[in-house]
């Protein structure tokens, strides 16, 4: 059993360099602890994904690129999150907005390879 995930839950990149907060609109009119409660569309780049400081992920074109320019030295780019999937797997007893809810425990791919995950769920009041 999980902690539902809300606004202001703390996630992790695997290639990201520092965390960032999850947000979460209003528009599903479900709340958990006093914020909006996450549903697993809730993973839209730069809307509900903020960046993670700098990337390191070379399948990333910017540091690719960046990478190639100081001759093969890992060179780290800002991030720009790319996550065309929800997250997952979602709690599908749980449904938000006729989607499934988002706890701890799952997770959001980037596009370059990064694995993002909770390291706090933003509220620890509402379990799954």
């Amino acid at each position: 059993m999980g902690q539902q995930v809300c606004m202001g839950a703390m996630m992790t990149c695997s290639f990201g360099a520092t965390p960032s907060s999850l947000v979460v609109l209003p528009a599903n009119r479900v709340m958990a602890g006093g914020n909006p409660a996450a549903n697993i569309m809730d993973s839209k780049p730069m809307v509900n994904v903020l960046p993670f400081g700098l990337c390191n992920s070379p399948a990333n074109p910017t540091v690719a690129a960046a990478t190639a320019a100081a001759l093969g030295v890992l060179t780290p780019m800002p991030c720009v999150p790319a996550t065309p999937a929800p997250w997952m797997p979602g709690v599908p007893t749980v449904l938000i907005a006729k989607m499934p809810a988002v706890n701890n425990t799952c997770k959001l791919m980037c596009s370059y390879g990064g694995v993002i995950q909770f390291s706090t769920p933003g509220q620890f009041t509402v379990m799954d």
